[in-house]
């Protein structure tokens, strides 16, 4: 039987999660699904679904052979459009993940213009404030805040965010602006469940980092509903600096205790490694990444982007 076939077949059962399911998606019969599955574990001598009456699942060898699949079959597909001349032409599905707020106030957009650029692409963009593996999850690309593990991932810096702590000038008038961080323990605090966990507020204070602990006034998962607050006067709050340009050109926010800012967090671009890219892979970063410096970019951060390969888990 023909090994990629085996492949594809082993793909669908993992993806559709049970053997009729697969046979549907592949044009096929359950059957045909169960013989080239079983011919599959009989050649690595290993079973990769653990199977019931009701449910199919992979077990620790097939999730681990399952990535290793999706490589190989993605790479062959590659190979095939550059023997037929195709490498360059971007077509197919691209698949992008971010945060929620940076897709909504950022990625949109330059998604939407590169779909006009290249009209043989469309784009699933899906937004999710927790980390996604790129790889078990199918995604070609993903924009990540933040210092990244080691991985076997790609990564392309495309710039960096600050944190800040911002209020409205209304708040500021009437409970007085912190002079320094302590002081914001006799102030209302409004915090975000990801960018602030424990509680506490890191800083720099001569050089050294330090910590800050107290209680919040209101907290919240949502960035937006925080800087919603934050501008009706309700207190401070901390944010990434892509979220409030336009809050900090229109006075309705304004920066405080900007002296004891922690150290700027990277942005990158990241992707699987492989040795052939997708053309669709390429064109998104080679459109994106100066867009993204771009949107990013404040006059102390311009400073040209790294090509690196981390490596580790994903």
């Amino acid at each position: 039987m023909d090994r990629f076939h085996e492949l594809r077949v082993f793909i669908a059962v993992a993806e559709a999660g049970g053997f009729a399911k697969a046979a549907s998606v592949l044009h096929s019969s359950p059957p045909a699904v169960t013989r080239a599955v079983a011919a599959l574990e009989e050649r690595l001598g290993v079973r990769l679904f653990n199977r019931t009456t009701r449910t199919v699942h992979l077990t620790e060898p097939g999730a681990r052979f399952l990535e290793d699949a999706r490589r190989v079959l993605g790479d062959l597909g590659t190979a095939e459009q550059d023997v037929r001349g195709e490498a360059r032409l971007a077509s197919g599905q691209l698949s992008i993940t971010t945060s929620v707020s940076f897709g909504r106030m950022v990625l949109q957009s330059i998604v939407a213009d590169f779909t006009d650029a290249h009209p043989l692409v469309s784009v699933a963009m899906l937004l999710f404030d927790r980390v996604v593996d790129l790889v078990d999850e199918g995604f070609d690309l993903a924009v990540r805040i933040g210092h990244l593990p080691d991985s076997s991932l790609v990564s392309t810096q495309i710039g960096e965010v600050r944190r800040m702590r911002v209020a409205s000038s209304d708040y500021l008038a009437k409970r007085g602006t912190p002079r320094e961080p302590r002081d914001l323990k006799t102030h209302a605090i409004i915090t975000h469940t990801t960018l602030l966990a424990g509680r506490e507020w890191r800083y720099i204070d001569g050089g050294r980092s330090a910590r800050l602990a107290f209680q919040s006034r209101i907290e919240t998962n949502d960035a937006h509903t925080n800087i919603a607050l934050a501008e009706q006067g309700k207190g401070i709050t901390m944010v990434l600096s892509y979220m409030i340009g336009d809050a900090l050109r229109s006075g309705k926010l304004v920066p405080v205790l900007q002296s004891y800012a922690p150290p700027p967090v990277p942005v990158h671009l990241i992707y699987a490694q492989r040795r052939i890219i997708a053309p669709k892979v390429r064109a998104f970063i080679d459109f994106a990444a100066p867009r993204l410096r771009s949107a990013l970019a404040e006059p102390a951060q311009r400073r040209g982007a790294k090509q690196v390969a981390v490596r580790g888990r994903r």
